[in-house]
């Protein structure tokens, strides 16, 4: 059982990998002016939901099967995306918004949240894959 749930997340670390990865190659495509704001925007847009639940199946695989210190690991990073998802103002196309994504400094700041957060997925990634290994010599 616990050999399961640490394959499911690293499945879903994965995931979350491949798309910190997408968000860093779609910003900086924006930041060289590959691709317009509007396209940008659309495109990282329809992932947020998705990466989301990503993370909040994560931390609720590592609450289920009682693995406190993971789940605290992965708490700020699932809060942290809720409350940018809800903080979005009426009238926004999204999180990303192609009028304001270049006002303020917000390309420079989506960018660096984006490489943070590959850093933390990469982190769990290797905590995943420790685990995994430790749960399944110890079966």
């Amino acid at each position: 059982m616990e050999a399961a749930v640490f394959i499911l997340s690293l499945v879903d670390c994965c995931a979350l990998i491949f798309l910190s990865v997408y968000f860093i190659i779609t910003l900086s495509d924006l930041e060289c002016d590959y691709i317009n704001a509007r396209a940008c925007c659309s495109k990282l847009n329809k992932w947020v939901i998705p990466e989301m639940v990503g993370q909040c199946l994560s931390m609720m695989l590592m609450l289920v099967s009682m693995h406190w210190f993971i789940f605290l690991l992965n708490m700020p990073v699932a809060a942290w995306n809720i409350y940018r998802y809800m903080r979005i103002p009426m009238g926004n196309m999204g999180v990303f918004d192609p009028t304001e994504i270049h006002n303020r400094g917000l390309l420079k700041s989506y960018m660096k949240e984006a490489m943070i957060k590959l850093g933390y997925h990469l982190l769990c990634f290797f905590i995943y894959l420790y685990s995994m290994i430790l749960a399944l010599i110890n079966e």
